[in-house]
């Protein structure tokens, strides 16, 4: 006998998991996911993939349009192209600019949009608060909401469960809430959401943790790990970011004692890496993107506690943007040139090889302080269209000029180490010197001061 369908409702629907799963994969309760960047039209795609029915929605209607279009805003992201196009051709996937619309017509409301930080490093809830507000226009009573977006621990149970009650005018108990992190990386979002990873999941009631849990059973191939409220899954995703940021911390701050010592920290910490209890990072120009940099204000915020190791190693990354500058510096002055009369090419502005996003790249602070510091500063990335990136001082250079512009510079800084960088003819730039910031060029070709390794 097959089980008892669920009548729209999701939550507390007095459903067996099996016919609710059954209802998902068949389309039958509608998914409305909210914000289409670069981690939300990924999981908007897949769900579609999953169960035919799905809503995109998102403020910019050129993401819309082109979404409606079968086409996909979103680069550098491989199969994401033609799982749109596939999803958008046969009906699975649709795209809305009206997300109260979108509520009204959906059962299970996926919010994925953005959560920065203001100028005091503030965690900033506006876009996140606005997708709440307009899915509480079109909230029913039986309806799950899930958030992934990374929000400050206890977002989930004391802002987004009673604004919506708020907006909707329903009871709290009459529709579920979960916090479900995205666990995914810019490159390879369609293989993480799909299982290269367990999936996290907290309701901030029993019940929202166990429908939620049947639907992204049938999501991923891994493991849904339930972990029992809302706000341990936030915590989960917040320390997940705060590891790394403290782990390259300490490569940041090791990478530092190379010169005092004349030692190949590089090496030694690779070394130190073969036993099972270490597992130090690389060393670097600093942390960039929307993630690592921030999740330590996610936690900071909420507390009234001095978290000093946390706070200290915010300071430590964001310090290396000087220390490389300052190596430049010095590298100058051993060729008998003033950083005020030189002109310094940066190499890579994306955050990280291979990505189009800049925010928070620590190229940006290198260029302000060598630009501070008297120098002409150029810019050149594979990926990245420099003269769009706001904020950013230094001449931009197009990745094809390299060679031909290179008997210009006095120095030059690998900031991200695109595949790219590993063709260049580095003895084009004939008399330069080099400040590598991640261990990737050979160092033959002109000299190099490599961080974390010297000159060597």
């Amino acid at each position: 006998m097959t089980a008892a369908r669920p009548e729209g409702a999701l939550y507390a629907a007095e459903t067996g998991g099996l016919a609710i799963q059954e209802a998902f994969a068949d389309g039958e309760i509608p998914v409305a996911v909210y914000g289409l960047g670069k981690m939300g039209l990924p999981l908007a795609a897949v769900l579609a993939d999953v169960t035919g029915n799905v809503t995109g929605v998102d403020i910019d209607p050129e993401v819309v349009d082109a979404v409606e279009a079968g086409e996909s805003p979103v680069g550098g992201e491989p199969g994401l192209s033609e799982l749109v196009a596939e999803t958008a051709a046969d009906g699975s996937l649709t795209a809305s600019a009206d997300p109260a619309a979108a509520a009204e017509a959906a059962r299970m409301h996926v919010l994925i949009v953005p959560t920065l930080l203001d100028e005091t490093n503030e965690p900033d809830l506006s876009a996140l608060l606005a997708a709440v507000d307009a899915v509480g226009e079109g909230l029913d009573s039986g309806d799950l909401v899930v958030v992934e977006s990374t929000v400050p621990p206890g977002t989930t149970r004391d802002v987004v469960t009673p604004r919506l009650a708020e907006r909707s005018g329903l009871d709290p108990s009459s529709f579920g809430v979960a916090f479900c992190p995205e666990r995914t990386a810019s490159g390879r979002a369609l293989r993480d959401i799909r299982g290269a990873y367990p999936k996290v999941v907290g309701g901030v009631d029993d019940e929202s943790e166990r429908v939620a849990g049947l639907l992204y059973e049938e999501v991923t191939s891994n493991e849904v790990i339930r972990v029992g409220d809302a706000t341990t899954a936030e915590c989960v995703k917040v320390f997940e970011g705060i590891y790394r940021d403290v782990n390259i911390a300490l490569a940041n701050e090791l990478a530092r004692v190379t010169d005092p010592l004349d030692v190949d920290v590089n090496r030694a910490i690779e070394v130190a890496n073969t036993q099972p209890f270490c597992e130090i990072h690389d060393p670097g120009p600093g942390v960039g993107g929307h993630c690592i940099p921030l999740y330590p204000h996610f936690l900071t915020s909420q507390v009234d506690i001095q978290l000093p190791l946390i706070e200290t190693s915010r300071s430590v990354n964001d310090a290396m943007s000087t220390f490389v500058a300052n190596a430049v510096v010095r590298c100058l002055d051993d060729r008998d040139v003033d950083v005020a009369d030189a002109d310094v090419l940066l190499l890579g502005v994306a955050y990280r090889a291979g990505v189009d996003e800049t925010r928070k790249t620590p190229a940006r602070p290198i260029a302000d302080r060598l630009s501070k510091l008297g120098a002409s500063v150029w810019a050149t990335d594979p990926v990245v269209d420099v003269s769009s990136v706001p904020e950013f001082e230094a001449t931009p250079l197009d990745h094809g000029d390299i060679e031909d512009a290179a008997v210009r510079f006095d120095a030059v800084v690998l900031v991200t180490a695109h595949e790219e960088y590993e063709r260049v003819d580095y003895g084009a730039f004939e008399d330069a010197v080099a400040v590598d910031t991640r261990a990737a060029l050979d160092g033959e070709s002109l000299p190099t001061y490599t961080v974390g390794s010297g000159t060597r």
